[in-house]
């Protein structure tokens, strides 16, 4: 091989490092300043059961990846406690009520109860695709942000709930 190719091997091969060392970092940096990344939920108002109430609301996938709506809002009908609506697409399930929300953190545990057929437009819904469960008990009892774990029997086995999203659900408390 020519000594002046590999002469150029040697300098193309020097700025792609130079590149990738230096420049391209430089860049990305720029970048993260001037459009930061959104990773948490907003609290918004929203029309529940014919009300504008304040509420998070966030889409999250299960393990299986079947995504999930889950909306807390404190709610005027249960004495302004803290209530946290899961609803899934209609059609392709059916949630049997009543039946307890499981949830898990690290190794303490809590078992929400089911308040869907407290409410009558949920109760009246022909869809049956969606639940709401006292979320106070469980608020009351968690001093930090952490992650959780949802199941509901029959219908998600394990729903992971990233910290951010319970802080909007702290906030609301």
């Amino acid at each position: 091989m020519p000594l002046w190719i590999q002469k150029m091997k040697k300098i193309t091969k020097s700025n792609k490092n130079i590149f990738l060392k230096g420049i391209l970092p430089f860049f990305l940096l720029i970048s993260l300043i001037f459009s930061p990344l959104k990773v948490y939920a907003e609290i918004a108002e929203t029309e529940i059961n014919g009300e504008l109430i304040n509420a998070s609301s966030e889409f999250l996938r299960d393990l299986d990846f079947e995504t999930w709506q889950l909306v807390a809002y404190k709610s005027p009908f249960f004495e302004e406690k803290l209530i946290l609506r899961v609803i899934g697409y209609p059609g392709n399930l059916r949630i049997d009520h009543p039946t307890g929300l499981r949830v898990e953190s690290g190794r303490k545990q809590w078992l929400l109860a089911d308040k869907t057929l407290l409410n009558l437009e949920l109760a009246n819904d022909g869809r049956q695709a969606a639940a709401e469960f006292n979320l106070d008990e469980l608020i009351q009892n968690i001093d930090k942000n952490r992650p959780l774990r949802l199941s509901l029997s029959g219908v998600f086995s394990e729903l992971p709930v990233p910290p951010f999203v319970v802080k909007e659900w702290r906030s609301l408390s």
